[in-house]
């Protein structure tokens, strides 16, 4: 999730340092077209043209108007395509940027431009209001932002000007003119560059020129690439190094899409972070892909320099020096590229057991889940043709969102996700498991969820719910809530598959409606299993205060910290809160679970050079395996 930086916090992250490449999704259809993988991959084989070219759009804006009292606007750009009914369908939205009023967005839009086909494009800005500040673009209702202006035209409007870029008035809403100078928004489409190669880097400064006056510096360097009119594009930008004059920036990840070639300049420039959104400039410099890797190997810096004044008239050569420190090729695999080759994705599930569900639910739960259970072991493809009034009324009771039994939307989601997730699992038998029940007289907080005192694992996603319809007849209803040692289990599991070099990456699903009451213990598991092939869903369903649960989710960018002081070495969980995604609108849980999953995924390959080829697991196994 991400990609509001309009907060302090969420705009000193770095943006567009690994996020895009070959694992992002395919182009969005603008338009009345749509993308067929399938066939475009038929025509592909068989060296014909594809069905579509993927565009790339960068967005900029100039002389927005400023609606915020104490500061400037945070703008935010929507991006629509008009149906052939009249209807709105959103393609996308960039990040917020933090005060400005000639906002220059990163993250690009891709969009499949078909020849054939008018396709029209619709552009809404907005102002997000402060308070919004820390959810995800994605989440973003935009009722609550305020509406700066609007701009449309047609793909092959961009395509056709030269250099394939079109500044736009913005307008306000449906063609009204009445209110002038609400600003002007400016498109820039380029062909997309499919390409797997990208390069890993790290710099740093030295000598930075101080712009503070009662501290230091606080440093973030923002890459641009030249572009043909000579203008240039924002590709990405890193973190921000707070008080520090010689700064150590983290790896950043640019890829062929995003640099385009080795011998095309781009612009790097060092500014001083201010909350304001007024960012001083430190200095400035134009190098190659192929100039930073002479640096490198050389070891030497690259001094830079200060632009032209009308009062000095000529640029000004700095002492800060940028060099950097590491330059590596490297390919990047694609989520597809390794679940082609034989890896699997292995679904576990956790259930709560805890007191916060009421009885009757439970009863009506219970019968309803028996009845789906004996359905789905009868007939594998979907219910019978001949299912009774009773099933039907039980079902839409369970899966009645705006009913008082909406909390029970975790069987949803348990049907959802594995609906999906079993496809990339080859055997289809799940670990799954309840906590917090009283079992005989003593509560557990992990126990098998079948029943049985050896065997963990049921076959398919009807097999887990027929084992927790019998579940709740058998096990009562305790707490507290803790999530340690089912992470614990499922870690233990995930750390086992590595000594035996299994190409297998694990997925616990966690459904609960209480407040975790085990924070700190559950921090030092999610850190410990940071290193293992093993990613956590957590489901947040009722009206309890989650703010627990967006702690472990460490989406403001600040990793997870164990007791012992331990940084967890990659973000593993996604939580996501039945009500919001209920109340937003979104049709699927399972895509609001999952999205963040193949990054993760990617992530934990990429960070042990595991290709897609075979023999890669081995190398890493001894290291990992022994954790747990």
């Amino acid at each position: 999730m991400g990609g509001c930086f309009s907060d302090v916090r969420g705009g000193k992250q770095a943006v567009g340092v690994g996020q895009t490449g070959p694992s992002m999704p395919s182009p969005i259809p603008a338009g009345n077209a749509t993308i067929n993988d399938a066939v475009d991959h038929f025509f592909r084989v068989r060296r014909f043209h594809p069905l579509f070219t993927p565009l790339e759009l960068s967005l900029s804006a100039s002389r927005l108007r400023d609606r915020d009292i104490f500061s400037k606007s945070d703008p935010m750009v929507v991006v629509y395509t008009k149906k052939r009914d009249g209807t709105l369908e959103e393609l996308g939205r960039t990040e917020v940027i933090m005060n400005s009023l000639d906002p220059a967005w990163i993250k690009k839009l891709t969009v499949a431009y078909h020849f054939e086909i008018v396709q029209p494009l619709i552009f809404h800005v907005y102002d997000v209001d402060a308070k919004y500040h820390n959810l995800p673009v994605e989440m973003l209702k935009l009722n609550d932002a305020e509406f700066l202006g609007e701009s449309s035209c047609a793909l092959s409007e961009i395509v056709t000007k030269q250099g394939q870029i079109l500044t736009l008035d913005l307008h306000n809403r449906n063609g009204n003119r009445g209110l002038k100078n609400l600003g002007k928004l400016t498109v820039h489409a380029e062909e997309t560059v499919d390409s797997k190669n990208a390069i890993e880097i790290i710099f740093r400064c030295s000598h930075l020129e101080n712009k503070d006056m009662l501290s230091k510096s606080d440093p973030f360097l923002r890459i641009s690439r030249i572009v043909e009119n000579g203008g240039s594009v924002p590709i990405c930008k890193t973190e921000v190094v707070d008080n520090n004059l010689n700064p150590i920036w983290r790896p950043l990840c640019l890829t062929t899409k995003q640099f385009v070639s080795k011998d095309n300049p781009l612009v790097i420039e060092c500014f001083d972070f201010n909350s304001s959104g007024n960012h001083v400039l430190i200095g400035k410099l134009q190098k190659s892909v192929a100039d930073l890797e002479k640096l490198h190997i050389q070891k030497t810096g690259a001094s830079f320099i200060l632009p032209s004044s009308a009062r000095h008239g000529h640029e000004k050569v700095l002492k800060g020096q940028l060099f950097v420190d590491q330059f590596c090729e490297k390919q990047l695999y694609s989520f597809i590229d390794y679940v082609s080759s034989g890896f699997e994705l292995n679904f576990m599930v956790a259930v709560d057991f805890t007191l916060q569900i009421e009885i009757l639910e439970l009863q009506i739960l219970c019968t309803t889940l028996i009845l789906l259970a004996n359905s789905m072991l009868t007939n594998r493809r979907g219910f019978p043709s001949t299912i009774s009034a009773q099933m039907k009324m039980l079902i839409s009771i369970v899966f009645q969102p705006s009913s008082v039994y909406g909390r029970l939307n975790f069987v949803r989601a348990i049907m959802e996700v594995g609906d999906v997730i079993q496809f990339y699992d080859s055997d289809r038998r799940f670990p799954a498991w309840g906590f917090g029940g009283r079992i005989n007289g003593t509560i557990s907080h992990c126990f098998n969820l079948n029943g049985s005192a050896s065997g963990i694992e049921v076959e398919g996603v009807q097999g887990i719910m027929a084992a927790y319809a019998s579940a709740l007849n058998q096990v009562a209803l305790s707490g507290p809530t803790l999530f340690g040692p089912v992470i614990n289990n499922a870690a233990e599991i995930a750390g086992q598959s590595l000594s035996c070099n299994s190409r297998k990456y694990f997925v616990l699903l966690i459904i609960t409606d209480g407040v975790l009451t085990d924070l700190q213990e559950t921090k030092d598991a999610l850190v410990r299993a940071s290193d293992l092939p093993l990613s956590i869903l957590i489901v947040g369903v009722g009206g309890a205060d989650f703010k627990q649960m967006e702690i472990l989710d460490a989406d403001n960018g600040c990793r997870l910290e164990s007791s012992t002081g331990r940084v967890a070495t990659r973000d593993i969980v996604q939580f996501v809160p039945m009500r919001e995604v209920l109340a937003g609108g979104q049709a699927s849980v399972a895509q609001a679970l999952l999205e963040e999953l193949p990054g993760q995924f990617l992530t934990y390959m990429r960070n042990r050079d595991i290709t897609p080829g075979a023999g890669n697991i081995a190398q890493t196994s001894a290291s990992y395996a022994s954790i747990y």
